[in-house]
């Protein structure tokens, strides 16, 4: 059964330029840290396919949990219905946050989360009756693929097709306050929120942010009123060596957007979670003031059983300890690199992310050749990396151990000395 062939007549694949790459690998089990290939062949998973799953594939707890669910609930509507299962995650999650918000609102991946805050932001002002229209980003960044989402983001080749339909995005620079207190005096009372990757920009580049100056500008936004919205999708569940990235962070956001490694990496979900004060803001005997949205699975009972069981896992001791030794091995590895006589613009670690960023003769960026010269150089040895153009990222699932980090390390080594 060529699986390859079937998938290249019938498949159109995300992020993939079919006129190079007509067929792919078919990955026909995933168990702990390997995907087994369709030729006998099993690939490390080094980015957590994705930056989704945290404890391994197939992972005994998640599936055992899930198929008690799957025995009893499925999917049910979630308007004017509810389920013990979304119940119990709603109340889990607000508590890692130190209930410092009240309300979860449901959706099915990182992008909604972020259409959702959006909604929630906007509509807040709308239903206050006061004027505020314009949303703030960093440079730089990126938030999902919907057309909200892209519209908070710095234009670039992923949303450039669409650049002439998406709303308009005051973009500023995370290393000054600057451009937040130029845009403060030009628009004082016109800015209704501001979206941000807590201490890190994951699909711009894995580029880390300095903490103080974080706080710097976030301090000054919500000196202004203007609604901080921390888009925690890659950040969250303990990617950044803290449970989530605005834990690094001396300020609170009022939203916060949550999908990617919520179940485990096992089924899409997501999460936008606000305060009391907002979510009351759209409490009245007027209609035309509730927030209108919704997806046909929302809630969906399989994915909350799946989230929960994550939770399990990840707040365990093991899984703690697990992290925290990740963060060591990177930073350990990231003097080795720094050391070598190679063109190295960067390297950097935060938590269980290590990024090595190459200097080319061609522009940095997602775009830049080198980044498929290094991803197929990595399935040739068995190792799962998908590069952001010239810059290598390692992101694991907490399931690494000693040799998995080896090879992955050594592949590193190996790649650099044969390559510069």
């Amino acid at each position: 059964m060529n699986y390859r062939k079937r998938d290249a007549e019938v498949i159109w694949h995300p992020y993939t330029q079919h006129f190079q790459t007509h067929e792919f690998p078919a990955i026909i089990k995933a168990h702990g840290n390997y995907l087994h290939l369709d030729n006998g062949e099993k690939v490390l998973d080094a980015i957590s396919s994705w930056w989704v799953n945290l404890h391994g594939h197939s992972h005994p707890h998640i599936t055992s949990r899930m198929g008690q669910t799957l025995g009893n609930l499925q999917q049910v509507m979630f308007a004017g219905f509810t389920h013990p299962y979304a119940i119990e995650l709603s109340e889990r999650i607000l508590s890692l946050f130190s209930n410092r918000f009240s309300k979860v609102f449901f959706s099915d991946n990182g992008s909604t989360s972020v259409e959702v805050a959006l909604k929630m932001c906007f509509q807040y002002w709308s239903n206050k009756g006061i004027k505020r229209n314009k949303i703030i980003a960093f440079k730089n960044s990126y938030h999902g693929d919907t057309f909200g989402s892209m519209s908070v983001a710095d234009r670039n080749i992923f949303s450039k097709p669409f650049w002439p339909f998406l709303f308009e995005v005051e973009l500023i620079s995370p290393n000054s306050t600057e451009d937040l207190e130029i845009l403060l005096k030009k628009y004082p009372e016109s800015i209704a929120g501001m979206i941000y990757e807590p201490m890190i920009q994951g699909a711009g580049g894995m580029v880390i942010h300095n903490p103080n100056m974080l706080n710097a500008i976030l301090d000054l936004a919500k000196d202004n009123k203007i609604m901080l919205i921390a888009d925690e999708v890659m950040t969250g569940f303990g990617r950044t060596g803290k449970l989530f990235g605005s834990d690094h962070l001396r300020v609170s956001p009022d939203i916060v957007c949550l999908s990617k490694g919520l179940t485990g990496g096992v089924l899409p979900l997501g999460l936008t979670l606000t305060t009391k004060e907002i979510y009351e803001a759209f409490l009245s005997s007027d209609k035309t003031k509730t927030l209108f949205h919704g997806h046909s699975f929302t809630g969906n009972a399989l994915s909350c059983s799946a989230a929960l069981a994550s939770l399990d896992l990840l707040l365990a001791d093991e899984c703690q300890k697990q992290i925290q030794w990740i963060t060591k091995q990177h930073i350990s590895f990231a003097s080795i690199i720094s050391s070598l006589s190679a063109p190295i613009h960067d390297t950097r670690t935060l938590g269980t992310v290590l990024a090595v960023e190459f200097k080319t003769d061609s522009t940095s960026g997602y775009l830049n050749s080198l980044g498929q010269t290094m991803s197929s150089y990595f399935l040739k040895q068995g190792i799962l990396l998908r590069p952001l153009g010239n810059t290598l990222y390692v992101l694991p699932p907490y399931s690494f151990g000693e040799s998995e980090i080896d090879k992955t390390y050594s592949a590193i080594l190996a790649f650099i000395r044969s390559h510069f």
